[in-house]
């Protein structure tokens, strides 16, 4: 792995942990807003984020989750099954505005791995509770999908790892 690479990731992981810290009581509850979701996005420009985003999930988990044991397995798995998801669709997408909406699509629809774990954890009902993490992972995702996109145009993610 290149130097840049080791280094933009490792950038990537504080940020996800930075955000996750600022708004830390919405991430781990039935109904998430965990608004660093949104640097999921960042696969779509170059596959090599995905190093910066495990990290960041797993040490965000490790460090804030009131459920450390289930999360880093779950949420860990939730998002490298996603990402790894993202990034093999994008292998036959050009437009990278349809590669953000397959993204929120997967990362949305997987978090039944999400409800399960908090059914499991806590007893949630496994059906409502994957509808309301459901939808606070497709909002961050969506509302996403225009800050990443404005922030590569100034930026550039493809080349900066």
């Amino acid at each position: 792995m290149k130097v840049k690479t080791l280094v933009g990731n490792g950038i990537l992981a504080a940020l996800y942990i930075a955000v996750s810290m600022l708004i830390q009581p919405f991430g781990f509850t039935a109904v998430q807003f965990r608004v660093s979701e949104m640097f999921n996005h960042l696969v779509v420009f170059n596959k090599k984020y995905i190093y910066g985003m495990i990290l960041g999930v797993f040490l965000t988990n490790l460090l804030f989750s009131p459920m450390k044991a289930y999360d880093l397995i779950f949420g860990v798995g939730h998002s490298f099954l996603s990402l790894l998801i993202t990034i093999i669709c994008c292998r036959y997408i050009k437009n990278i505005w349809v590669r953000m909406i397959v993204n929120t699509v997967v990362f949305t629809c997987m978090m039944w791995i999400i409800a399960l774990e908090l059914n499991l954890a806590f007893g949630l009902p496994f059906g409502f509770t994957w509808v309301t993490t459901a939808i606070g992972e497709f909002v961050v995702m969506a509302i996403g999908i225009p800050v990443m996109y404005a922030l590569n145009k100034r930026v550039n993610f493809e080349k900066l790892v």
